[in-house]
C-alpha cells in the first residue's frame, strides 16, 4: 500500500464567492456574469450564498425532497464546466451552496454543515447562519452565509448575532470543532449593517461621482470594527463598488417608495486567518500566511435586478501545500462494459481509510452535477468479490449494467467522511439494441 508522499506541493487555488439576498425572486435566466463563467482562467472552487430565497409552505416542502431552483440553475450552469455540487445546507430562506471542479472533490474531506437560528428568539430560521466546513487539501476551512437584523439601529444587535453564532456552532471535527477553530473562514451574507449619521442626499451624491471612501467612515461594520475584538479578526477588501441595497425593482435605481431607504453595503464578504501563534495549528506545516490569501476582486454586479439587493463576488487566490497528492482510493472499469456480458469493477485502497459497510461506489454519466445524481449505485461490501493485497474486485451482472452508449465514470463515496474519495477516468458504456434496465454496478 502506498504511503503519503512528500515534498509537499504548493498549489495556487481560486475562489469564488458570491453573497446575495434574492428577495423571494425566482432565478434569472443566465448567471454566466454573475460565476465569471467567461473568465481566461477557471476558479477551482465556488461558495454561494443567498439570502430569502423563497420559503412558501409547497415551496419548502418540495424543495426538502428535490433540488430547489435557484441550486438547479448553478449546477446547470457548472455542470458542463466540469464542477459538482460537493456540498449544501438550507435553512428557511437562507442557502449556501460549495462546488469544486472535478478534479479536486477527492481530496475534499470531513465535509459537514450546520445551522443556527436567530429570528424571533433562536426558534424562527428567518434570520441566522448556515455553515459548510472541510478539509481541502488537509487545511480546514469554513464557509459561513449569515442574514442578520435588519433596521439602522440594531448594529449592536448583528454583532451580537454574530458572535452567538460563531460561539453555538460546532461540528464533529476533532481539529475544527469551531468556526474559529478553522484555518480559514469566510464570512458573507446580508449582514445589514447600514450607513449612520450621513444624510441622504450626501450619500447619493457619494454615490454618483464615486466617492464611496468618504462614506466608509461610518459605515456600521467598519465603525463596529475597531471595538469589537472577534469583528477585527476579519479582513475586508475596500468598498470601492456602490452600496448594494436598496434598488427598485427591475431597475438600477435606489428606492423610490415612500420609505426612500438610505442606500447601504449590507451585502459583504470577509475572510478570516487564524493566526500562526494558535495553540491549535496543524502538524506538518498545515498553516497559511496571511500573504497567500489574495483578494483579487470585490465588486456588486449591477446587471442583476430581480431583487432590491444587488449580488457581490469576491475572487480569492489561495496559495495552499497540497498536504496529499493521492486520493484515498483509486477506481477503475476493467474491460468493456456493455449489457451482453457482466462486468469488473477494480478499486484499490491507496492510503488507510474509515472504511464502513455503508460505503458505496455509483456509476454517473460525465457531468453529473452533484454526489446524487449517480445513475445507479452498489454497496462497496455486499459486492466485493475478490480481494488480494492489492486489489479488490468486484463483479457486476450484466442485468444491472445500463445501456447508455455515453462515457461515465465512476465515484467512491465514503459514508464516514461524507464525500466522494475515488474517482475513476472515464470510460464508454457500449448502447445496445437490446433495452434494458438502467441498473448497473460496481464497486470498483
Amino acid at each position: 500500500m502506498k504511503k503519503w508522499l512528500k515534498p509537499w506541493i504548493t498549489f495556487f487555488s481560486s475562489t469564488v464567492s458570491v453573497t446575495w439576498n434574492v428577495a423571494t425572486a425566482d432565478p434569472p435566466d443566465d448567471v454566466t456574469s454573475l460565476l465569471h463563467l467567461n473568465s481566461l482562467k477557471s476558479p477551482d472552487l465556488y461558495v454561494i450564498g443567498l439570502q430569502e430565497v423563497y420559503s412558501g409552505p409547497l415551496r419548502f416542502v418540495s424543495d426538502l425532497v428535490f433540488d430547489n431552483p435557484w441550486s438547479l440553475l448553478f449546477m446547470s450552469a457548472l455542470a458542463p464546466r466540469k464542477y459538482i455540487k460537493v456540498s449544501s445546507i438550507r435553512m428557511q430562506g437562507l442557502l449556501l451552496l460549495f462546488f469544486s471542479k472535478l478534479e479536486h472533490v477527492p481530496f475534499i474531506r470531513d465535509i459537514q454543515a450546520t445551522y443556527t437560528r436567530t429570528g424571533v428568539f433562536g426558534y424562527w430560521g428567518n434570520k441566522g447562519g448556515v455553515s459548510i466546513r472541510l478539509s481541502f487539501y488537509g487545511h480546514m476551512l469554513c464557509f459561513l452565509n449569515c442574514h442578520l437584523a435588519a433596521h439602522m439601529k440594531y448594529a449592536t444587535e448583528r454583532v451580537d448575532e454574530f458572535e452567538y453564532i460563531m460561539d453555538t456552532q460546532t461540528f464533529e471535527c476533532e481539529k475544527a470543532p469551531r468556526i474559529i477553530d478553522h484555518r480559514l473562514v469566510f464570512w458573507f451574507g446580508d449582514l445589514n449593517f447600514r450607513i449612520q449619521d450621513h444624510g441622504m442626499h450626501f450619500v447619493r451624491t457619494c454615490i454618483n461621482n464615486q466617492t464611496y471612501n468618504l462614506l466608509w467612515s461610518k459605515d456600521q461594520l467598519i465603525m463596529m470594527k475597531k471595538k469589537e475584538q472577534m469583528l477585527q479578526e476579519f479582513e475586508e477588501g475596500p468598498l470601492d463598488f456602490q452600496p448594494t441595497y436598496k434598488f427598485d425593482l427591475n431597475s438600477d435605481s435606489y428606492d423610490s417608495s415612500g420609505k426612500k431607504r438610505k442606500p447601504a453595503w449590507t451585502d459583504r464578504i470577509l475572510w478570516r486567518l487564524r493566526p500562526k501563534a494558535s495553540t491549535h495549528d496543524e502538524p506538518h506545516g498545515n498553516t497559511l500566511d496571511a500573504s497567500e490569501v489574495k483578494q483579487d476582486m470585490y465588486t456588486s454586479i449591477m446587471e442583476y435586478s430581480i431583487s432590491d439587493h444587488k449580488p457581490v463576488v469576491g475572487i480569492f487566490t489561495l496559495e495552499l501545500r497540497k498536504m496529499y497528492k493521492t486520493p484515498l482510493v483509486r477506481l477503475q472499469a476493467e474491460g468493456d462494459w456493455s449489457a451482453d456480458i457482466d462486468a469488473v469493477v477494480l478499486y484499490s485502497p491507496l492510503q488507510p481509510f474509515p472504511s464502513s459497510t455503508w460505503d458505496w461506489i455509483g456509476l454517473y454519466k460525465v457531468g453529473f452535477t452533484s454526489v446524487s445524481d449517480y445513475i445507479t449505485y452498489t454497496w462497496v461490501k455486499d459486492d466485493e468479490v475478490a480481494i488480494n493485497e492489492e486489489v479488490i474486485q468486484v463483479y457486476v451482472s450484466k442485468e444491472e449494467i445500463p445501456v447508455q452508449g455515453e462515457e461515465c465514470m465512476l465515484c467512491y463515496y465514503s459514508s464516514t467522511l461524507q464525500c466522494i474519495i475515488g474517482i475513476s477516468e472515464p470510460f464508454k458504456v457500449s448502447n445496445i439494441a437490446s433495452a434494458h434496465s438502467c441498473l448497473f454496478l460496481t464497486s470498483s
